[in-house]
């Protein structure tokens, strides 16, 4: 009996633990990589650089290359310049049978010659059809046929935690098959405003740009981009272009050879909790319009700096990173409707969306000391402003404002004001004098934040300062 018992729990046990082996197994990639790694391609770029130096041929990632190239002596007047190769390596796939591949923008830049080479090991001479550089998407053609391609996926469906795989060819290795998960959703990177990005821990390296990032339907949900890294290789921190915006400008460039957005003239930023309690919102939604470039179709619309932008196109505007793509996705001559937060209450205006184009010094100090006036300022700000003279308004082109000479306390340091920043306006005020700026802060409670627009060289945007509660 004991015996029936005791093999009864040994057989129950190695269900169990069969079960639950069954349930960790980490997924197979193989049937992925043998079906999809056919249409992913090599690509190999050559431009011919004019050497104007006396330059060792030593590779660039040497330690004394930039030494040489910043300090060897040029060649001298009437000799010919010498003419030099750089090569570089990124990746690509096809994206039709006729021979249409899509990579990055920035793999082909100012390459004198493309090659793509399949997996087949047949190689070819590429075309550029098309390249964006605002959403890193380049179209490039071989003349080839029955060629694999592959299958685009929704990135919308993307879940954070989900498996994801890239094939690319990181320092030249063809084919080669990384994986891991996505780490996060709509990421917004500096410099890159029309393009929300797919954050993976995918191991990516230099050559993996422009590779396509699967899901587990064998379905391209990305373009392998950029990497956040320390040291120049692979830190876990890798994103992708969604196929969707890719494919969008792809349709665009195969059909036009260029990409046309809308925009309206605005300047934009985050609007922090602190600036939505200044404006008297409940919540940091929305895109706050730190200026409007005249005659644009903002300022037509009579949309004005200090707005938040809640909706546009009848879409919510959760982040400003929100608004530039919702703008230049549609189509330019377009009437949109567009909510906005003005003076404690909700406004609605229609723009009609223009066409975005193809692709200042530091203000002099004046001099002055501070006036007495400044006193004020001084104690609830903790900064030192003067009014700026007639000269400096005309260089500014503005007709009022006040210089900053000097960041006394901690709020204004922490709100990041430094000497030479201009003042505009409090909220949606211009500022005249200084006299009036001290009326102003008058208005606001103490302990709150006031929201002031800052300019600094040809750049105006709002900060938060919290007045002093003494």
């Amino acid at each position: 009996m004991l015996k029936n018992v005791a093999s009864l729990l040994v057989f129950l046990f190695g269900v169990i633990c069969g079960t639950s082996a069954q349930a960790k197994e980490l997924p197979d990639f193989t049937d992925l990589v043998e079906k999809q790694g056919a249409a992913v391609v090599n690509i190999s770029t050559t431009q011919i650089i004019q050497n104007t130096q006396v330059f060792p041929n030593i590779p660039e990632d040497d330690p004394f290359y930039e030494f040489f190239r910043r300090f060897a002596p040029q060649i001298p007047p009437g000799q010919s310049p010498r003419e030099q190769e750089s090569q570089s390596l990124g990746s690509g796939f096809i994206i039709s049978s006729d021979g249409y591949i899509m990579t990055n923008a920035h793999v082909v830049d100012s390459a004198d010659k493309i090659t793509v080479r399949l997996t087949d090991k047949r190689e070819f001479r590429a075309k550029v059809i098309g390249v964006d550089k605002r959403t890193d998407v380049a179209v490039l053609k071989i003349e080839a046929t029955g060629l694999p391609k592959i299958t685009a996926g929704d990135p919308n469906k993307l879940k954070v935690g989900e498996w994801v795989v890239a094939i690319g060819s990181p320092f030249g290795f063809d084919n080669s098959v990384t994986a891991g998960i996505v780490s996060a959703k709509g990421r917004s990177l500096p410099q890159d405003n029309f393009v929300p990005f797919i954050q993976t821990d995918v191991a990516i390296n230099p050559g993996n740009s422009g590779g396509p990032l699967f899901n587990m339907n064998e379905e391209v949900v990305g373009i392998n981009s950029q990497i956040y890294t320390r040291s120049g290789g692979s830190m876990g921190l890798s994103f992708a272009i969604p196929i969707d915006v890719a494919m969008q400008v792809s349709d665009q460039l195969r059909s036009s050879g260029k990409v046309t957005r809308g925009r309206i003239g605005v300047v934009i930023q985050e609007l922090t909790r602190e600036l939505a309690e200044s404006f008297g919102l409940s919540k940091p939604n929305g895109a706050l319009i730190s200026s409007v470039e005249k005659n644009a179709p903002a300022d037509k619309a009579g949309i004005e700096a200090s707005d938040v932008i809640l909706k546009f196109d009848g879409k919510p505007v959760n982040n400003s990173s929100d608004l530039p793509r919702m703008v230049a996705a549609v189509k330019p001559g377009t009437k949109v409707p567009v909510e906005l937060w003005r003076k404690g209450e909700s406004k609605k205006v229609t723009v009609e969306v223009g066409e975005m184009p193809a692709e200042s010094g530091k203000l002099a100090h004046s001099g002055k000391k501070p006036s007495d006036d400044a006193a004020e300022t001084i104690a609830r700000l903790g900064i030192a402003v003067i009014e700026l003279n007639a000269e400096q308004l005309q260089e500014l082109q503005i007709s009022g404002g006040l210089l900053v000479q000097d960041v006394k306390g901690s709020a204004a340091r922490a709100a990041g004001l430094h000497q030479g920043d201009v003042l505009l306006s409090v909220g949606n005020v211009q500022i005249r004098s200084l006299a009036q700026f001290n009326e102003l802060l008058k208005q606001v409670p103490n302990g709150r934040n006031v929201a002031l627009l800052v300019r600094r060289g040809d750049n105006a945007s709002y900060v938060a300062i919290k007045l002093d509660e003494k």
